[in-house]
């Protein structure tokens, strides 16, 4: 099983290290599991123009290729003005509608309020039902508060929500994929 996780956000450490940590845990818990971080600080993802994906750059086009070739994918985003970040939505709007057909997919949020908390559930979780997707029902919510200073996280609920989250996503993919 591949899964792979998509930090969405161009600046910072925090949805990354997110991502990361979920990765882990779905390792820790499967160690058979190959797992992969997408960060898109570290590509050059072209903006959508409605071109065909063989006319973008290469790390357009790579992207694009793992996701679509994993079999199972975590979102992170951080939240910029009570939204997902565009970078993110930009990515998704590269995919092929049917890249993460019957995939478990999953999602971490960051953000420096709790006002945020729900806007990975009513922005990024309708995006992904769009490309029908099996949707992890845990996702991970995180505030600045959550990590210290070098990044790590430190609060010990959101540690057992990354590891049920993970936990969930090996279980439903194993149940569809017998």
């Amino acid at each position: 099983m591949k899964l792979v996780g998509v930090s969405g956000s161009l600046t910072g450490h925090k949805t990354a290290a997110a991502v990361k940590q979920v990765l882990h845990a779905a390792q820790k818990a499967d160690p058979s599991i190959d797992i992969e971080l997408i960060d898109l600080k570290d590509y050059d993802i072209e903006f959508v123009v409605g071109k065909p994906l063989a006319l973008y750059n290469e790390d357009t086009q790579n992207v694009v290729a793992k996701i679509v070739e994993a079999d199972a994918v975590l979102f992170g985003t951080a939240i910029y003005q009570a939204s997902i970040t565009g970078a993110l939505k930009n990515m998704l709007d590269h995919l092929p509608v049917t890249a993460l057909q019957s995939k478990v997919v999953g999602m971490v949020s960051t953000a420096g309020s709790k006002n945020h908390m729900l806007v990975a559930e009513y922005q990024l979780k309708p995006i992904l039902s769009f490309f029908r997707a099996y949707v992890a029902t845990t996702s991970v919510f995180l505030q600045s508060e959550c990590f210290n200073n070098t990044n790590e996280i430190t609060n010990l609920d959101v540690l057992l929500r990354i590891e049920t989250l993970a936990n969930e996503m090996l279980h439903l993919h194993h149940q569809l994929n017998p």
